[in-house]
Order: structure tokens, then C-alpha cells, then sequence
């Protein structure tokens, strides 16, 4: 266990770096980065990266004392080698970053994250964003991707982030003239800011996050040591609790129905299905260390077990889900260079690390770094997730042995309590879901594509909301500019007018000008998002691709567990192993043999699979042709 570098020490990029920031700005001025040449490409993303780490991290606590020290918080023994499940001691220095409670960061200056007022928060009406330019008129598919993809954004996000909303403070949100609002009046609950720590927090709120912010799997192991146990049970060898009923095995449900997870929260058969899946992931790995082990205790075989299913996802989600959503080649070769490096995976397992820093042999075992400001996930890394419409409007599920077509089910009928109804109505397993998935498409990121489904959904717990609505009014309220100064923020060239945001799309910029009472500076984040021409391969805008540019290597070089203690010490050989030489089709596969000959068909497992038998037979919007 290897002290950290100080987060409160300013990040200077080299000279090297400096030139090469400078450099790519002439460049850009000429041609747009995804028009380069793949490798020139790939260097104009590192001068992005340079640049970004230099002036987009900023913290929001008044001193470095609000993230521990090691006198004040001393690491337990028991958590030198393995992760402690509230977050803390991740960071040896500094033991709270990034640990449950602590707020969420900012990747622009607090002076331009001001608390709006009343007038500014509800203007232009959110619902009326909603209803105009949100709102599905027809479905529209992501034809790059498969509905898993969107599954698995959920399931991380999950992961990752979750504020607390007000209860005391709500929004009224007045309703258009015609609304087909069911309820006389929207209501919409505020986001409970931390108490102030200083004068700034008074005008620029700060937010806790009730996960913890590191890339740790809590959806799955929970967010505290006391639900981790819970979950664990009486299951012995560091294995999790499940519910085996022979022809499938569930997650263990409480007397309420309530999947017991680590988080639970707008539960659908997307999560059940991935929460399962590497729930029998963790069990699978336990299985394989203890037989590689037999002194193990089964604590150390479960602390093991979790690093190495954690460090999967992370890899998945790097090598494979990102490179499907954004489907270039220069995306492709920059995010294996995070893992592998730019040498690639052949080298890498050839000749190991040939280089201490990331470029070369990847960010894990390249040394944790802060770059200036101690790690969290930030306001904006939220914002840009803000993927509602990829949740298609229907459901065509399908055996995966036969390819027969079973029934298709509206996405609703799929939610919350009915999650399992395919597999209790249709006698399906969790194979024949995963094959549903691979072949339907998921919607895509774009205007007009939000789902009905989520514009008037009703929750268990009794909240009727359109989320729509609540994307927008979060944006404001959390003070995250608007697109225009998003984008100066984020070093970009602001659009001059509605036609220049939607590359020349005069029916849009029509629809723009009227919500936006033709002031382009007022376009929300996530509109903009939406309008803007999408670089080649892409499934969502480039200006929220800048804030991954930043966060998807951040949130690797700041985790000791990924970057520093990278090592067998850590994850035993047999974890490292299992790690490097497993994907997700690796994990689908190990689970659900039947899945891989529908697999031979798709080069990565995010995007859509190859039909079988009878469902090259079915005709419909759902699943690929």
C-alpha cells in the first residue's frame, strides 16, 4: 500500500503536454478532431485531456481538512489490501474522498454555478421543454447499439451517484395551456443541499452523494459495511446470497417484493438482469479463489472477489461499453489506451508495464494522482449521463436456444413489481433475456425520443413525475450552465444561433427559437446536447464528450485500487488473471452458454447480436433486421 500524491498540489501540464495543447488549438480552428486522422486524432484527445485536468477540476469544500488525514482517520488493517464499502481509505492521505456523504465536485468555477433564481430555475417552463422538444413522437432507434447498452448505463450509474431530495422544499411547475397532465398541479421535490461551509456554498449550493463516488460496484456489495453484510448472509466462501429455484436464480426479494441489493431505486428487468449477472460473477470468482486457495478465510476470498469483479466492470465499461456509444476509431484506440495504453493489449500481456506513467502501458499500476483537486464525480459528469432516451417504448422477448418470439411487452410492463414478468408469465430464464436484449434496440440520444413511460411514471413508493421535467429543473437548480457558457467553459466555440447549434437544421432551430424566446444563450444543457450534429459513430454529443474525456480516466487514475495497487498482493494471481483476460462476453458466455453462437455475430457485446432460428422471422421496430 503506497502513499498517495497530495490532491490540494496544482496540476501543471509539462511543456511537452503545453505544446501540444496549443498546437491542437490552431488545428481545431481548421478541422474538428473527429475528422483527423485516427492516431493524429488520438493525440488531439490527449492535448483535450492536458488541458481539461489543468482547469476543469475544482473543488468544493473550503480546505483539504474536509477530506480526513492519516492522524485524524488512521486506515484499519483490514482495509490496506481491500475496499471498505462506505468509500473511505481509499485514498490513504486524505481517507474520506470519495467516501458516502461527501459532495459532489465541480469541473467548472463555483462562480459560474450561482443558485438561480425562482424566475431563472422555471424559464423557459420545464414542462413545456418537456412536452416540445423532449417528448417521443416517434421511436427512434440507436441502430450502433443493443438494448443490454442501455441496460448497463443504469446499472452503473447506480453505481455512482444518487442525491437526496428535499423534504420539505418542492417546485410548482405551472402546467401549458391543454397539459394532458393528469394531476391537477407538478410538483417536484428540490435537491437537499449540504449544510454551508462557507460564504460560497450560500450562493453556489454543494450536494452530498449518497453512494460513494468510487467505481466500486455498490449497487451490488451496497454503500455501507452494514448493508455488504446483510447481503452476504449466511452464503459461505465469500459468496453473495441468491435465491436458486433450479430453473433460474434470482436475487433474494424481502417480505415487500424489494430485490435485496445494494441499490435498488427505479428497479426494471434491465437491472434485475444485470444485478444478477454479476452477483453470479462475484460467486463464480469466489469459487475459482478458493479452489486456488484453500487457507483462505472466506473474508479475504469475498475482499478479493469484490476488487476483481469491480475491476471487470470498470474494464467493460472502458474497453467496451464506451467504444460501442461512440463507435470511432479514435475513441476506440484512446480508451484501450487507458487500460492497456497505446502499445495495446498484445504488448501489454507480451511484455507487462514497459513504462511507470499511463501512456504507454495504460492508467492501472500507473500510480494514483489527483491532479489538484481531490476525486469525486462532479455536478456536469451527472448531467451529461442524463440518457432517458435510450428506454425504448416495447419489448420483443425471444428464447435464445430456439429464437422463437414469446410475447412483446411495453417497457412499463417490465418496471418495478412486474420486472419478472417475462420470466414468471413466459417461463423465459435469464439466457432468453440476455439474447432479448442483444437483439432490441435501445433508443437514441437525440430530440423528441424521451419515452412516455418515463414522462409519466408512477414510483411504488407514490411519486408522479415526468422526468422530462425533472432533467431540466435539475440542470438549474444544481447550477450547471447552460449549454452556450458550457461550452466557453469547456473550451469549445459557443453556437453564434439556433441554426449554427443544429448544424443547419432550420425545422429544429424553428422549435429551439420559439421554447427559447430566440435567446440561444438560454438552450439547456441537455437540449443542446440533443440538437447538435453528432461527430461519425457517435451516439451522443460531443460537447458531453468532453466531460468524459476528463472524468472516464479520472475516475481510474484516482482509485488506488486501479492505479496504485494494481498488483497480486491486492487481487492474488488469480484475480489479476481473471481481470485481464475476461470481457463481457467472457461473463455472459461463463454464465449462459446458449448466448454464444448469437454472439459470433456482433464484435462487441453492446451492440446489436446476431438473430438465430425463428427471430430472424420477426418483423418490428424493436430488434434489429
Amino acid at each position: 500500500m503506497a502513499s498517495q500524491p497530495d490532491s490540494t498540489v496544482p496540476y501543471t501540464p509539462s511543456l511537452t503536454k503545453k505544446v501540444l495543447i496549443f498546437l491542437f488549438k490552431g488545428v481545431n480552428k481548421l478541422i474538428a478532431w473527429h475528422k483527423l486522422p485516427t492516431y493524429i486524432g488520438v493525440l488531439n484527445l490527449a492535448a483535450y485531456r492536458y488541458e481539461l485536468r489543468q482547469h476543469n477540476l475544482h473543488d468544493v469544500y473550503p480546505s483539504p481538512e474536509y477530506q480526513g488525514t492519516s492522524e485524524s482517520d488512521p486506515i484499519p488493517p483490514e482495509f490496506a489490501h481491500t475496499r471498505n464499502s462506505d468509500g473511505l481509505y481509499n485514498n490513504v492521505n486524505q481517507p474520506k474522498m470519495g467516501c458516502v456523504g461527501m459532495r459532489f465536485g465541480r469541473n467548472v468555477s463555483r462562480e459560474h454555478t450561482k443558485k438561480p433564481s425562482e424566475e431563472e430555475l422555471l424559464s423557459p417552463n420545464p414542462r413545456v421543454v418537456s412536452e416540445v422538444l423532449l417528448k417521443r413522437d416517434t421511436f427512434k432507434p440507436a441502430t450502433i447499439l443493443n438494448l443490454l447498452a442501455a441496460a448497463w448505463i443504469q446499472f452503473q450509474v447506480h453505481d455512482w451517484f444518487m442525491h437526496t431530495n428535499s423534504t420539505t422544499e418542492k417546485y410548482n411547475v405551472k402546467l401549458p395551456t391543454n397539459d394532458t397532465w393528469s394531476d391537477p398541479q407538478m410538483q417536484v421535490e428540490a435537491t437537499q443541499p449540504d449544510t454551508p461551509l462557507d460564504g460560497t456554498n450560500k450562493t453556489s449550493p454543494a450536494y452530498k452523494n449518497e453512494n460513494t463516488h468510487w467505481w466500486d460496484g455498490s449497487q451490488i456489495y451496497g454503500s455501507s459495511e452494514v448493508r455488504t453484510k446483510q447481503l452476504r448472509g449466511l452464503a459461505k466462501n465469500g459468496k453473495l446470497e441468491v435465491d436458486d429455484q433450479g430453473y433460474v436464480t434470482f436475487l433474494p426479494r424481502d417480505e415487500n417484493g424489494i430485490p435485496q441489493t445494494g441499490f435498488s431505486s427505479n428497479w426494471w428487468l434491465g437491472l434485475e438482469m444485470l444485478h444478477t449477472l454479476f452477483v453470479l460473477e462475484h460467486n463464480a470468482i469466489c469459487s475459482e479463489l478458493a479452489q486456488a486457495n484453500p487457507s483462505w478465510p472466506s473474508e479475504k476470498i469475498f475482499d478479493t472477489a469484490r476488487l476483481v469483479n469491480c475491476a471487470l466492470m470498470a474494464k467493460i465499461h472502458t474497453t467496451e461499453w464506451t467504444p460501442a456509444i461512440l463507435a470511432h476509431p479514435a475513441i476506440e484506440v484512446a480508451l484501450n489506451g487507458n487500460w492497456w495504453g497505446v502499445l495495446g493489449e498484445k504488448l501489454y500481456k507480451l511484455l507487462g508495464r514497459v513504462a511507470p506513467g499511463e501512456s504507454l502501458s495504460g492508467i492501472p499500476g500507473s500510480g494514483a494522482e489527483q491532479h489538484g483537486a481531490p476525486f469525486s464525480l462532479t455536478e456536469e459528469f451527472v448531467s451529461v449521463y442524463r440518457l432517458h432516451s435510450l428506454i425504448p417504448d416495447n419489448i420483443a422477448f425471444f428464447q435464445a436456444a430456439t429464437g422463437a418470439h414469446k410475447k412483446t411487452y411495453p417497457v412499463r410492463g417490465v418496471a418495478f413489481g412486474e420486472a419478472r414478468a417475462p420470466l414468471e408469465e413466459q417461463g423465459l430464464d435469464f439466457a432468453d433475456v440476455l439474447y432479448s436484449f442483444g437483439i432490441n434496440y435501445p433508443g437514441a440520444v437525440t430530440l423528441n425520443n424521451t419515452p412516455d413511460f418515463l414522462r409519466d411514471l408512477h414510483t411504488p413508493e407514490g411519486r408522479h413525475i415526468d422526468m422530462g421535467t425533472i432533467d431540466i429543473l435539475r440542470d438549474r437548480e444544481r447550477g450547471v450552465p447552460r449549454y452556450n457558457a458550457f461550452r466557453t467553459l469547456f473550451h469549445m466555440p459557443r453556437a453564434t444561433s439556433f441554426l449554427s447549434l443544429t448544424g443547419g437544421n432550420a425545422a429544429v432551430a424553428s422549435k429551439l427559437e420559439a421554447v427559447y424566446d430566440g435567446d440561444v444563450d438560454k438552450v439547456d444543457l441537455l437540449v443542446g446536447c440533443l440538437c447538435e450534429p453528432l461527430p461519425k459513430g457517435f451516439g451522443f454529443s460531443d460537447t458531453a464528450f468532453r466531460v468524459f474525456i476528463l472524468m472516464a480516466s479520472r475516475r481510474l487514475k484516482s482509485d488506488r485500487f486501479i492505479a496504485t495497487d494494481w498488483n497480486e498482493e491486492t487481487y492474488g494471481s488469480v484475480g489479476m488473471r481473471w481481470v485481464q483476460g475476461n470481457g463481457m462476453r467472457d461473463v455472459l458466455v461463463r454464465h449462459f452458454p446458449v448466448l454464444e453462437e448469437s454472439l459470433k455475430g456482433s464484435k462487441n457485446p453492446f451492440a446489436p447480436w446476431g438473430k438465430i432460428g425463428k427471430s430472424k422471422e420477426y418483423e418490428g421496430e424493436e430488434t434489429n433486421a
